[in-house]
């Protein structure tokens, strides 16, 4: 039965704090990152500070979500690390409570998190994206002349086209202008064309004023009822200064949502599966037609007239048409005539096909756009639990907590997540990948992370100790480190001079024989290395004895004795004649050949290394030898004097 006890109640209260504090952090931070995407439609608009208020309310209830996992990674990694750097879990643990018991409390909370999450992006998201994306429409309708780009043709002015070759803010000059007015349609159009110009709006915000500098207006002059086919007049007009009043509503109006309601974001799970079915209906309609029209394809005409054919088909001495044959006996016109039919006809077939394939494109992708964000709102209510996962096992394994080293790791955390989830949408969205397989990416690859290192954490395994990993490393890579012995500030007992010395010979007369046994510097035969036992038991006495001979010595009070035992190198027992310890392993290293080979060279640089050092350590004893057989009898006389005595 679950019960609530005291540590659950104060490490709640910890999380909770700090989970208020970290979710405003987040929540700000993300919504200056939004906001940095549209800070073009705030600046010089003009806009209440009632319509700001909107705009950034709704901004917040649409990054919600993705604050929540990013708030519970940082509080969890800073309550279990301030609760291990305070040795408040070492205490915790030592009561006989697993780390999973003391974050009982915090997966009950995180879960509802999670629930909460879900019903923001199922109800509250889609109605903030509604009402966001209306503000955002309804700011960029207010003032035209701040939205006008650059090389761009512009068309919020209704009925106009307005192109700018060059913009100069600080005087608001539009320089390389050119306007199509098309009040009647596209067969009433007008074409002005303008050096420069300026823009503004009038004070009621209803019409915008175009005054234009050194240009020319083109109109036609057509008049209803005229044939289509006939010659259509116009007027040109040259002009030194041209002011033109253009109907704009200006004023602040909230846009229809008639298009964005039909959004993926804009709507709900049920919404966005029962229109699933809408769309997939009507995406297999369009490419049936397609393909029935493929079949049936009205680009294919005839190259020669119908008289020429009946002549051809009467033909009885040839079975079959020529085509080319029948293209040589053409007259010089009609040739130019056929090339030109089928030009025009490849041309014609060519565009249809290419904004088939771009409409077919638009409907697959509304389709992904529907799946991505229907998975998406499962995926981002689960990362709540997975950055639970990887954040209160982190706290506890590296026992640091505050702002500093907590706040890098999120942040990297949080990076990977996204680049994840970010290439992944973007993959699926552009038909890439699989939807599954892109939404699910960034989850892939956390889950078991979050996995690893809740059982490491719970199981006190040291993870993040460097010196285990640089240990690891440098055997890998053959590194190794060096004596470092100095005078130890109290001596009890000294050491054996006379039996060290006499243990240095024998070491020596045993490494003469084992580099004369061995031949080191002799290439080994691969099938004893890989597939046979390698163990030398006869470098590990050497090493055995030379170690303990060099313990001994290092409580000697001789600064001549102490640097050379520092000049004795440490010794790899077994490099120099497998790869690894294991039977198993070895022989499954010198099945696969690219791995073999490059363990086979390891080993030899190890045997030719382990050659090198024995030569160093018969060298170091030659020199400590005779200083030892002093020092022996030194310390003979003088334990001789202290017996008379």
């Amino acid at each position: 039965m679950f019960r609530i006890k005291k540590l659950d109640i104060f490490i709640t209260k910890q999380f909770g704090l700090l989970f208020v504090a970290t979710f405003f952090i987040c929540q700000f931070v993300l919504m200056m990152q939004f906001l940095w995407r549209y800070v073009d439609e705030l600046i010089g608009k003009g806009l209440s500070m009632e319509v700001l208020v909107q705009f950034f309310w709704y901004m917040g209830l649409m990054l919600m979500p993705q604050a929540f996992p990013l708030a519970i990674l940082l509080s969890s990694l800073i309550t279990f690390g301030n609760l291990g750097e305070s040795s408040e879990l070492t205490a915790i643990k030592a009561a006989g409570i697993s780390l999973l018991q003391s974050m009982r409390s915090l997966i009950v909370i995180v879960i509802a998190i999670s629930c909460l999450s879900f019903y923001f992006q199922e109800v509250i998201g889609p109605r903030a994206f509604i009402s966001f994306q209306q503000l955002l429409l309804s700011m960029k309708q207010k003032n035209p002349e701040v939205e006008i780009p650059e090389g761009i043709f512009y068309d919020g002015i209704p009925n106009s086209n307005l192109y700018v070759q060059k913009k100069d803010l600080n005087s608001g000059m539009l320089y390389g202008i050119m306007i199509y007015r098309m009040n009647g349609g596209y067969e009433d159009a007008a074409v002005i064309l303008a050096d420069s110009g300026r823009i503004q709006s009038t004070a009621e915000k209803k019409h915008i004023l175009l005054t234009l500098y050194s240009g020319e207006w083109f109109e036609n002059m057509r008049q209803s009822g005229l044939n289509v086919s006939a010659n259509v007049p116009y007027r040109r007009e040259t002009f030194s200064t041209k002011t033109i009043l253009l109907d704009f509503d200006g004023g602040f109006n909230m846009a229809e949502a008639g298009g964005i309601a039909s959004d993926a974001r804009s709507k709900g799970l049920s919404r966005i599966l029962h229109d699933l079915d809408s769309i997939r209906e009507f995406n297999d309609s369009v490419g049936h037609a397609y393909y029935y029209e493929a079949q049936n394809s009205t680009f294919r005409k005839p190259l020669l007239s119908k008289s020429d054919s009946t002549k051809m088909a009467e033909n009885k001495d040839k079975k079959a048409v020529n085509v080319d044959s029948a293209f040589l006996k053409l007259t010089g016109e009609q040739k130019q005539s056929v090339i030109r039919q089928a030009s025009n006809s490849a041309q014609l077939a060519t565009s249809n096909i290419e904004f088939k394939s771009e409409y077919s494109f638009y409907l697959n992708r509304e389709e992904r756009m529907h799946q991505m964000e229907a998975i998406n709102k499962f995926t981002l209510s689960l990362s709540c639990l997975i950055f639970f996962f990887i954040g209160a096992p982190l706290g506890a394994i590296i026992r640091k907590g505050g702002l500093g080293v907590p706040v890098i790791i999120s942040v990297l955390v949080f990076i990977v997540f996204y680049i994840l989830d970010s290439t992944g949408m973007k993959m699926a969205r552009d038909d890439n990948w699989t939807v599954w397989f892109g939404k699910l990416l960034g989850t892939a690859v956390l889950s078991p992370l979050a996995i690893f290192f809740t059982y490491k954490a719970n199981n006190d395994s040291v993870v993040f100790n460097i010196d285990l990993y640089k240990d690891l490393t440098m055997r890998a890579l053959g590194l190794r480190t060096k004596r470092h012995l100095v005078r130890k500030e109290v001596i009890i007992d000294d050491p054996r001079y006379q039996q060290d010395a006499e243990m240095l010979q024998q070491i020596s007369l045993d490494i003469s024989q084992y580099i004369d046994v061995h031949k080191l510097l002799r290439w080994p035969n691969p099938i004893k290395v890989f597939f046979r036992p390698g163990d030398d038991h006869d470098i590990e006495h050497i090493n055995t004895n030379l170690e303990n001979t060099i313990e001994d010595l290092s409580y000697t009070s001789d600064k001549f004795v102490l640097n050379l035992l520092n000049n004795y190198p440490i010794i790899a027992t077994h490099a120099h004649t497998r790869p690894f310890q294991r039977k198993w392993l070895n022989e499954l290293t010198g099945l696969f050949l690219p791995t073999g080979i490059f363990f086979y060279f390891r080993m030899l640089r190890f045997r030719f290394r382990l050659y090198k050092d024995l030569q160093n350590i018969l060298r170091t004893n030659n020199r400590l030898i005779p200083r030892l057989a002093e020092l022996g009898e030194q310390q003979s006389k003088s334990q001789t004097t202290t017996s008379i005595l």
